[in-house]
């Protein structure tokens, strides 16, 4: 479970709510991404367990840094994203995800089990839901 987080944490911010989608085009996620806050089955993880990480979003690639590094294709459109690990823990799964770009924050709810997108951005009661919430940031 602790790796699938890890790669979560890589697009990884938290706070699920049922507001208003706001999606982006490709490149409006380019950039580095730093997790600001992060949930899991509707508990909020403490900001040292994230601290140390880091997303890397260029065009349709990915690059999540934690405890080791994560690579991968990340596409998305319409709120949705479907996730695919080619490099470290993650390689070789696939997880789907809803996003959205608001105020400068990067949402996403990942649904763990990778067989269908959340149905919005709540984790409560939802042990397979994780939820990352970053802001654009420097490199570390």
């Amino acid at each position: 479970m602790r790796h699938t987080i890890f790669i979560f944490c890589t697009f990884l911010g938290l706070g699920c709510n049922n507001s208003k989608h706001v999606t982006a085009s490709v490149h409006a996620l380019d950039g580095h991404w730093i997790p600001v806050r992060q949930e899991i089955a509707g508990n909020s993880l403490l900001p040292a367990a994230f601290a140390k990480q880091q997303l890397i979003i260029n065009d349709s690639n990915y690059t999540f840094a934690a405890e080791s590094v994560d690579k991968g294709i990340a596409n998305y459109k319409d709120g949705k994203m479907d996730i695919y690990g080619k490099v470290g823990v993650n390689s070789g799964k696939h997880f789907m995800a809803n996003y959205k770009l608001e105020n400068g924050h990067l949402t996403i709810c990942y649904n763990l089990s990778g067989d269908r997108y959340p149905e919005g951005f709540e984790t409560k009661g939802k042990r397979k839901y994780f939820l990352s919430e970053f802001m654009k940031g420097e490199m570390k």
